[in-house]
């Protein structure tokens, strides 16, 4: 048998599928016509499986810097109202948004009142908007919950700092006078990690693991835990879908297993209002760590070592090893799963602490790499995530400021939904263009991502499927994965190199057909025989 598929032959069939440009750009953007043509045409037959239930593509989302309602540039919650169609047909699913209660700073991570939305963001009837605006498009939406800290302009904060001044010299704290001195961790000697409490002349510090601003709370406090469980089911009546735990390993300070009982008594209470709530920790550490927070009954826990510039992904791109991605993949689930076999994985690329990935590789094949990696991240089994912007190859280092820069609907900062107001702290070359620019190029990374999720949601045994290394059958550059879901099994190849590279099927399985293919070149992908080729940084799918 003989099976192949001439890209630049299918793209004279297929040029209809491109936007029309002028006679001058008609040869500049050949190639764009070839990719996005031909991914159509491979991946065409491909319809939305997706399952309703945790197994999602969440995209996540800045609501200060996505998009701009009312004209201030600071984006807000009718903004991304506004903008749910374009993360509906991006093919997500899940939304996750970073904290929008009432906050002094920017970021909104240092929260004033937990029931509220910020006024520059909307109110509680926008929000609630939000939620009905998801469900109608089965998106679940999840919002950050922040329980290691308060803002220091908190009411709990501020009483208590107005006991403790109020105390003379050798007084005694009557935590009956004032209830929330048991809400945070005062002491009477200076140690690292504290701050004075102001107005008490250096007799009183707090704990503040980050910032002065945020003073932590005592979650040994009953009382606490008992105002974030009422805060919990606050939201949960307003129809979110689950929790982003913020900050988790900070809980207790060097004691992970008091973190964990902490977050055990959470998640219980979650699941006991409803088993359905998805709930996913931040815990910034190694999986031999972030593994055990699954203990708790947590859903999930971001699977750090696959991300950022440091991650299994990247380093696999950069050195051209697949094998260093494609060996972990199935010892990561199993990792997770000794502690909960219930557990869904969590992959991400980056989030707003990290380096955008549009700054990860440099050279000839950037694009590509950069293609590639949202390739090996996207069909990772789990709940996927997506940080806002990324499907364009925003790019930002450094300060948490450049990481987190307005969405670029357009190229004119000035346009209307602009959410301009957060200021860089220095240039950013956004060379890949904005999404008005990238929609109509086939080439783009936008349409390369997109055509990722369709891949993604169009079968479960992508999302949900055990995955193992099948290295007998691999390549240095080109690593074969089993993917296997309710008895139904498809073989994923992931080539990180720029030579195409063929692979030996009897390795694998007897007479295969090409399920789909998110290509970044343009050579000729075929079966032939017992062999099929693989184009340089590609992802091809057979069954």
């Amino acid at each position: 048998m003989k099976k192949i598929i001439s890209l630049t032959l299918i793209t004279t069939l297929s040029l209809g599928l491109v936007a029309c440009t002028s006679n001058n750009q008609k040869d500049a953007n050949a190639s764009d016509a070839t990719a996005l043509s031909s991914m159509r045409i491979i991946n065409g037959h491909l319809e939305d499986s997706t399952t309703d239930d945790k197994y999602r593509t969440t995209y996540e989302v800045f609501v200060y810097s996505f998009c701009d309602s009312d004209g201030d540039r600071v984006g807000d919650i009718n903004g991304l109202i506004s903008k749910l169609d374009y993360i509906d047909e991006l093919g997500c699913n899940g939304i996750w948004l970073m904290p929008v209660m009432p906050s002094p700073s920017y970021h909104k991570y240092d929260i004033t009142d937990y029931k509220n939305i910020d006024s520059a963001y909307g109110t509680l009837d926008d929000f609630s908007n939000l939620v009905n605006e998801c469900h109608d498009r089965g998106i679940d939406l999840y919002i950050d919950f922040v329980m290691n800290h308060t803002s220091s302009q908190h009411p709990w904060f501020k009483e208590a700092v107005e006991y403790l001044s109020s105390l003379e010299e050798g007084q005694d704290i009557d935590y009956e006078a004032c209830k929330y001195v048991q809400y945070y961790n005062f002491i009477t000697e200076p140690k690292n990690g504290y701050a004075p409490v102001p107005g008490t002349d250096n007799r009183f510090y707090y704990e503040c693991r980050f910032v002065s601003e945020m003073p932590d709370v005592n979650l040994d406090s009953a009382a606490v835990m008992d105002e974030y469980k009422d805060i919990a089911k606050f939201w949960y009546d307003l129809g979110v879908d689950g929790y982003r735990m913020d900050a988790v390993t900070s809980y207790y300070t060097e004691d992970t297993q008091a973190s964990i009982n902490v977050l055990s008594e959470f998640a219980e209470y979650v699941h006991g209002l409803d088993p359905n709530l998805y709930i996913v920790t931040e815990a910034w550490t190694a999986a031999d760590t972030y593994d055990r927070y699954l203990e708790s009954g947590v859903d999930s826990t971001f699977e750090f070592e696959f991300s950022q510039a440091e991650g299994y992904i990247a380093k696999a791109l950069n050195t051209g090893k697949a094998s260093t991605y494609a060996k972990h993949l199935d010892p990561s689930v199993k990792g997770l799963r000794a502690y909960n076999e219930a557990a869904i994985p969590a992959p991400f690329y980056t989030n707003h602490d990290t380096a955008r990935t549009g700054g990860y590789y440099t050279g000839e094949f950037a694009t590509q790499k950069a293609k590639m990696g949202w390739a090996m991240s996207l069909t990772m089994t789990g709940n996927s995530f997506l940080y806002y912007g990324e499907e364009l190859g925003m790019r930002g280092s450094g300060d948490d400021e450049n990481k987190r820069q307005a969405f670029l609907w357009c190229d004119d900062t000035n346009a209307k939904g602009m959410a301009t107001a957060l200021k860089a702290t220095k240039n950013i070359d956004n060379r890949l263009g904005s999404l008005k620019q990238q929609q109509d190029d086939g080439d783009s990374i936008y349409n390369f991502v997109k055509e990722v999720i369709r891949i993604r949601n169009s079968s479960p045994v992508i999302s949900h499927g055990e995955a193992v290394f099948v290295e007998e059958a691999s390549t240095d550059s080109c690593c074969v994965v089993e993917k296997e879901y309710q008895d139904k099994k498809m073989w994923l190849l992931y080539n990180v190199g720029a030579e195409s590279q063929t692979i030996d099927l009897s390795k694998i399985k007897g007479e295969a057909t090409i399920y789909g293919a998110a290509l970044t070149n343009y050579s000729v992908l075929s079966i032939e025989d017992d062999a099929i080729s693989v184009p340089g940084y590609s992802l091809v799918i057979i069954e």
